[in-house]
């Protein structure tokens, strides 16, 4: 499931539209994330709970609506917690994160939609909450990911922000 043209130069994202889902990271004024995040969770919701079987893959190599829903559950909760690290602690480093061994643990093909819908939604208001109170003394402060890439809050942000977005075209296809 990698989403990144080239996975060893993250900064793609920060600076040109992704090819894919169109996002621009750099077209919005960074206060901005915590609404995006709860209009992306909003189209989640409509996702996993409308017409249609979140369960189905569309092959057998693609996630289903109700696994990608997962995984963007999932990053809302991460990303949360490393926020946090930026704001409390100087220079962070981020714990690892294997994405593939949270989808197998977390039974991802197994969960409940309607439960998952709610879940996503708890966990975009908390971060969109926590986004939207950043000072803004507050956004060049920085953290690292354990592969070495360094971010400040806004850049985080940005960074942030396309996963979730990318993931809603994965399963819908439109922008």
């Amino acid at each position: 499931m990698t989403i990144e043209p080239d996975s060893k130069d993250w900064t793609w994202v920060l600076r040109r539209p992704c090819p894919e889902c169109g996002l621009d990271t750099q077209s919005f004024p960074r206060d901005e994330i915590g609404g995006m995040i709860r209009a992306n969770a909003a189209a989640w919701h409509r996702v996993l709970t409308g017409p249609g079987d979140p369960h189905l893959r569309p092959n057998p190599e693609k996630w289903s609506a109700l696994e990608y829903g997962c995984h963007v559950r999932d990053v809302l909760r991460l990303y949360e917690q490393r926020l946090t690290l930026m704001l409390t602690h100087d220079g962070p480093q981020f714990p690892n994160w294997d994405q593939n061994a949270t989808a197998v643990e977390g039974h991802y093909g197994e969960q409940d939609a309607v439960m998952l819908a709610g879940e996503l939604a708890t966990a975009a208001e908390v971060i969109a909450a926590h986004f939207d109170d950043i000072a803004p003394d507050q956004w060049q402060r920085t953290g690292r990911r354990s592969d070495g890439a360094d971010f400040t809050v806004e850049s985080f942000g940005r960074y942030f922000i396309h996963d979730p977005v990318h993931h809603l075209y994965d399963v819908t296809g439109t922008r």
